[in-house]
This record gives C-alpha cells, structure tokens and sequence, in this order.
C-alpha cells in the first residue's frame, strides 16, 4: 500500500479531540498550579511556591495560557495595592476530572507510579499525545506494525518524525517489540498505552464543553482508535458470548453514519475487533458521541440505545467503563 493510500489512518498532521487540553497539562508548572488551586483562591507568591519557584515571567505566562482556555482567573485583592490572587473557574474545577484521570493512569506505569507534574509525567503525557495526534495509534490498534509499515500508511509526518515518536513511546513503555521474521521490527500499544484512553477521552469531553468552536471534534479516525484500543482490555463474565455492534452516529451536514466497532466475545474473551459494521450483530449499543462519553467516563448508558441481546450489550458498556474508570481502572491483569 502506498503512502497516503486509503486506509483509514488517516493523515499524520493535524490536531486531535483533548490534544490541546493534554498538551497543556503535560507542562508541569501547569498541572502543578491547576492542583494547588484545587483548594481554593491563592495568592501569586504561593502558586509560585508550590510551582517550584519558577521565575515570576515563567509563572506568569504559564496563568495566561490557563486563562487562555477560561480555567484560570486573576481577581485583585482587596489589600496591598496590585496584589493578586488566582483562582479557578467553573471551566477550572470541571477539569480537575481530567488531571484525576491522568494521575491515576500514571500511578499504574508498568516500571512504577508516576508523580504528575514532573519531568516524567511530561514525557509521558507528550509520548500519548503525540501517538495520537499523529495517527500512529489508529494505526497500531489496528495491528503491529515496523516503523517502516508506518511511514506507508501514515502521510503528512517524514520518516524521521515518525521514528522519533516511535522511539518516545517505547521509552515510556507505551509500545512493545513482538515477534519478527526479519523484516523489521513490529510493535504494538501495551496495556499501559490502552489504559491512556481514559484522560484522552476526560480530555476530549472537556474540550466539546468549554472549547467547542476551537478544539476539533471527534471524527472516525478517533472513534475508531478509541475503541479498538480500549476494547482488549476487558475481562468479562465466561457466560458473555456473541457479537455486538458498538456505533456512535456521527453527522456530517445532512448525512448521518455509524462509526466504531464490531466484537466477538466468546466465553468472556474478546476473539475479533474490527471496525466493519455490516456484519449481523446478536446485540448493538449506539448512541451519540455525547452519550458514549457520559457511558464511558460516568459509567451512565442511559443515552445510549441498547439492542438485541440487551445483556451482552450492557456488559459491554459497562466493561469499557470498568476498565478505564472503573474502581480498578488500571490495575494490570
């Protein structure tokens, strides 16, 4: 297959739903400052102090780019003349979410927790968000793939920058080397690197919320990474067998589509995942985008529309809940 051929990768360039939101928080004065302000209205001199002590200009542009994105305010005080105090909004506290979602998925990193807000986090945080930005992680769900496979499928991103991304994500053991004949060596996402859906997917409702005409929306490609890397981390009931289709309906001007996933469970093992979704379906769960993130992230399917058998279905939503946000959300298996 030809580079930039049809494949449903999609191109390599371009911004992701959550990759602004994630990108901020990856910097680890602004997830620092965001944590300290959980407790309330601070002054300038103790966000500073709990930032590290970093210059007062450093500090400073660091607030506008949370102010930039509506998390952050600056109200001035009623004492000293110019003293200020920063505070978070309503915007702010609604993404705090977020941050829980990215400190519990750091305190599972397979060699050790992670502390947010550190060099560590940073690299971590930007390995994820570059591999989903750049397409990479659609086309790794789909299969394991050679860095040289990757620059055939991937377009819009040199061989260089795909080999650097590459190399990031192994570092922060987010891809893993399997078996080969020789011919390069393939890779694919570990369980760690599934788990990341959940701060993607907190991220990304925050941007539709608070950012609506400035983030990208989730598109298929999205959607589609979405599931097929989430999906093989659940463990179901042995009594859980039959195919479902899993559709988010996504518009497109007056055209309407079904995107997502198609699932063979047989005996609670997931034993096919793919993204074709005419092939008959002993059960279905499809709703909007809006719904299957509130399923996701709250564990609430009541938006979405359950079919056929209901209790395969159900199992289902309720497993992809469980394993990203569920009590034991990230505890390796």
């Amino acid at each position: 297959m030809g580079k930039g051929a049809p494949n449903g990768n999609g191109n390599g360039s371009g911004s992701r739903a959550g990759m602004r939101v994630l990108s901020l928080l990856a910097a680890p004065i602004n997830g620092r400052a965001l944590r300290t302000l959980r407790e309330g209205r601070k002054s300038l001199v103790e966000v500073r102090r709990e930032c590290g002590a970093p210059a007062q200009t450093t500090l400073r542009a660091h607030l506008k780019e949370l102010e930039a994105i509506g998390t952050v305010q600056r109200p001035r005080g009623a004492g000293f003349p110019g003293a200020v105090h920063c505070e978070l909004t309503a915007a702010g506290r609604e993404l705090l979410p977020v941050i829980d979602a990215l400190e519990r998925w750091l305190r599972t990193a397979p060699e050790g927790p992670i502390a947010f807000g550190t060099p560590e986090a940073k690299a971590a945080i930007k390995a994820l968000v570059e591999g989903w930005s750049s397409t990479m992680l659609r086309a790794l769900a789909a299969r394991p793939l050679s860095l040289t496979e990757l620059d055939g499928v991937i377009s819009g991103l040199s061989y260089p920058s795909l080999e650097r991304r590459l190399g990031a994500m192994r570092l922060a053991d987010q891809l893993e080397a399997c078996a080969t004949d020789g011919h390069g060596i393939p890779y694919r996402p570990t369980a760690w690197l599934r788990r990341g859906m959940a701060p993607v997917a907190a991220a990304a409702r925050w941007e539709r919320r608070h950012l609506p005409e400035e983030s990208p929306p989730l598109k298929r490609i999205d959607t589609e990474s979405f599931f097929l890397l989430t999906l093989p981390l659940l463990r179901l009931p042995e009594e859980t067998s039959g195919t479902c289709r899993l559709g988010i309906e996504m518009r497109s001007g007056d055209e309407r589509r079904l995107v997502g996933a198609m699932v063979n469970l047989d005996e609670g093992r997931l034993t096919s995942c793919n993204v074709r979704l005419d092939a008959h379906a002993d059960s279905w769960a499809t709703g909007s985008t809006s719904a299957w993130l509130t399923t996701v992230i709250d564990g609430d399917a009541d938006g979405l529309e359950l079919g056929g058998d209901q209790q395969l279905a159900q199992a289902l939503v309720d497993g992809m809940h469980g394993a990203l946000f569920g009590r034991r959300a990230g505890v390796p298996s």
